[in-house]
């Protein structure tokens, strides 16, 4: 299981790379691993403001669709426009090209209740 040190990480596994006050976020190698493949990633809330465990897309898979929570709150300023047209980057490199959106975030001592990769890694056993 791929965790990288260096992202903080949510329950609901989602990944977060915060520079500044801009946090890419994507969900988790484990994530897209119990997903499957991928087919369709949403996003329909560029612009909009959502708060810390609401809703900010869906990620559709051949076997189910799940919803995709906000870990952080903030402005979604950001979708990642490669996943239109190859949303199975999702699966093959969840960590870099797979991003799924980029937020400026509202309130930075959020980060302090995000995960380390260690304790991820305990979550996820």
């Amino acid at each position: 299981m791929n965790i990288p040190e260096d992202l903080l990480y949510s329950k609901e596994h989602e990944w977060v790379r915060l520079e500044g006050n801009v946090a890419t976020i994507g969900i988790t190698d484990y994530a897209q691993g119990e997903l499957g493949d991928i087919v369709f990633v949403e996003v329909d809330t560029i612009g909009d403001t959502v708060a810390t465990e609401e809703v900010f897309g869906t990620i559709e898979a051949v076997k189910t669709v799940s919803d995709m929570f906000s870990p952080l709150a903030g402005e979604v300023l950001e979708f990642n426009e490669r996943l239109e047209d190859d949303p199975e980057l999702v699966n093959t490199d969840p960590y870099n090209e797979g991003w799924i959106v980029k937020f400026k975030v509202s309130d930075a001592t959020e980060v302090e209740g995000l995960l380390s990769a260690a304790d991820y890694a305990a979550l996820i056993g």
